[in-house]
């Protein structure tokens, strides 16, 4: 099976999960849970497209599966014990809310079919990069590198956060430790700088043309569902966030800058 046929095939084991997953949101009422399939559902697509890929440099192969499986799991883990007992996210209660009874068919359209759309096409360079058998190069050095800086920020921020949330001493606390000292979201810096680094490896095997996957996922993460969506809320409602917007970086990590007079 060529390129085509395995990223085809890929694409309607997606759109099948996401309907399962859909029809078990109706049941417990929560489209939530979408969230935590996505990075179980990378995962789903990396290994498939391991078993499918011809000829490909095993080592990169490898490589790729398991930082992918690694990322995807951790991020669903966390996800899962973030949301684990508590009510539908206010993002999605809010469309429920706006779309009335048509919520239970337009929650498909708007949530479960863009996902897995935008997961498929995001996905392309890790079956690209597991097709072609170039050796392994600096690329794919400089893409482990990459992949180890930003699985740092992001795991690291999500732990921190999370211990903090933990003290009930912290309630209604601004968190500004750790690494969130260098960036304001130091998970979405790191979820992008990890997908940098997949998209090296594809381009390591000679794959540049996937170069659209990380830029569409660091588009989303700063414009549309992460950095642009939380600042509007965090800014108004947050006690501290504007003087921690004027020393902190909003996505890249930098020392902070002196407190403004």
């Amino acid at each position: 099976m060529g390129f085509a046929g395995i990223y085809l095939s890929a694409g309607l084991v997606i759109l099948l999960l996401m309907v399962l997953l859909w029809l078990l949101s109706l049941r417990l009422r929560d489209a939530s849970i979408v969230d935590i399939f996505w990075g179980s559902g990378f995962v789903v697509c990396v290994w498939l497209y391991f078993a499918a890929a011809p000829g490909g440099l095993p080592q990169r192969q490898w490589l790729i599966v398991l930082l992918v499986t690694l990322w995807g799991l951790r991020l669903s883990l966390h996800i899962f014990r973030r949301n684990h007992g508590k009510e539908e996210d206010y993002r999605y209660q809010k469309w429920r809310e706006e779309n009335g009874a048509a919520w239970w068919w337009r929650s498909f359209l708007k949530v479960f079919l863009l996902q897995g759309m935008l997961m498929w096409i995001i996905s392309v360079p890790l079956l690209a990069g597991q097709m072609a058998a170039p050796a392994i190069n600096w690329l794919d050095a400089a893409g482990a590198v990459l992949w180890l800086f930003g699985f740092y920020f992001e795991a690291a921020g999500d732990w921190q956060l999370m211990r903090f949330k933990a003290d009930p001493a912290n309630r209604g606390k601004l968190f500004t430790g750790g690494v969130w000292r260098y960036t304001r979201h130091p998970n979405y810096f790191g979820d992008a700088a990890q997908w940098w680094g997949f998209y090296l490896f594809a381009a390591a095997a000679g794959e540049y043309w996937t170069v659209y996957s990380p830029l569409l996922m660091t588009f989303l993460l700063l414009r549309v569902s992460g950095v642009a969506m939380l600042e509007r809320s965090l800014q108004d409602n947050k006690p501290g966030y504007r003087d921690y917007m004027a020393r902190t970086n909003a996505f890249f990590p930098w020392f902070p800058r002196k407190n403004l007079p």
